[in-house]
C-alpha cells in the first residue's frame, strides 16, 4: 500500500500524511514546500517533490514525467488524498481578481482531476482509493465563497460521476471534514467583514474551541479512508461518518 497527498507539507496535510506515515505506509508528498520535520521522522518512507499545483506547466510537467508512475508500481492499493486547496479569491465578484479565481480552479479542480486520472492509470491493477478533502461550502452557498464554493462542489460532482463508471477497483469520496484550525481559518479570520460577511461565525468558532485539531481530523480521515466501506457515499462529511 501507497499514498499520495497533496499540499502535504503543512496544516492538515501535513497531519494526514505523518497519520499515514505512523501507520507505515509510504507517502509521496506534492507542495510548494517542503516537510522537514515529517522528513526526518521518516527519511525512509517519505518521498517529496517540491510542485506548485497553480502552475499548469508544472503540473503537466510533473505527470509526463515517471515520479508518479514509478511510486505507485507493484503496490496492491493505492491511496490519493487531495488536501491541496486555497480559500481565495473571497468577496463580491466586482472585487475578485480573475487571475486569482483561475489559479483557484487550477488548484481546487484542475490539479485534483489530472491526478486522479493518472494515478490510476499509472496503477492498473491495484485498488485505488480517492479522497477529495472537500467542503460544507461545496454544499451550501456562503457569500463572498462563490470561487470557493464553485470549486468544492466540483469535487463531489466528480466523485459521484466516478462512482457511476462502474469500475470496482476504483473507489471515490468527496469527503468534508468539518470546520478545522489551519491557517486557512486563520486567513478567513483575518479578511475583512465587507469581503466575507459571514467572518464572525468563524471568529466565535476559534473562540469558543469549536475548531477541530488537524491532528484529531487526520486520524479520523484516515480510519475512514481505510474502512472497507470506503466508497459506498461518493459524497459524504466526516462529522456524520
Amino acid at each position: 500500500m501507497k499514498a499520495i497527498v497533496t499540499g502535504y507539507s503543512k496544516g492538515l496535510g501535513a497531519a494526514i500524511a505523518a497519520e499515514l506515515l505512523g501507520r507505515g505506509i509510504p507517502v509521496l508528498g506534492l507542495a510548494r514546500g517542503r516537510a522537514p520535520d515529517l522528513a526526518a521522522r521518516f527519511p525512509d518512507a517519505l518521498q517529496a517533490v517540491e510542485l506548485d499545483l497553480a502552475d499548469p506547466a508544472a503540473l503537466t510537467a510533473f505527470l509526463a514525467g515517471g515520479t508518479l508512475a514509478s511510486w505507485v508500481q507493484g503496490s496492491d492499493m493505492v491511496l490519493l488524498v487531495n488536501n491541496a486547496g486555497v480559500v481565495w479569491p473571497v468577496g463580491p465578484l466586482a472585487e475578485q481578481d480573475p487571475a486569482a479565481a483561475v489559479q483557484a480552479v487550477t488548484v481546487n479542480v484542475a490539479a485534483p482531476l489530472a491526478l486522479v486520472a493518472a494515478a490510476v492509470r499509472a496503477s492498473n491493477g491495484a485498488e485505488r482509493r480517492i479522497l477529495h478533502v472537500s467542503s460544507g461550502a461545496g454544499r451550501s452557498a456562503y457569500p463572498g465563497w462563490s470561487v470557493y464554493c464553485a470549486t468544492k462542489a466540483a469535487l463531489d460532482r466528480h466523485a459521484e460521476a466516478v462512482a457511476l463508471d462502474g469500475d470496482a477497483s476504483v473507489r471515490c469520496c468527496s469527503l468534508a471534514p468539518g470546520v478545522i484550525d489551519t491557517g486557512m481559518q486563520a486567513e478567513i479570520r483575518a479578511t475583512p467583514e465587507s469581503r466575507f460577511p459571514m467572518k464572525e461565525r468563524f471568529v466565535q468558532l476559534k473562540a469558543q474551541g469549536g475548531l477541530n485539531s488537524p491532528e484529531a481530523c487526520a486520524c479520523a480521515l484516515v480510519d475512514y479512508l481505510l474502512a472497507p466501506r470506503f466508497g459506498s457515499k461518493p459524497v459524504d462529511d466526516l462529522r456524520n461518518a
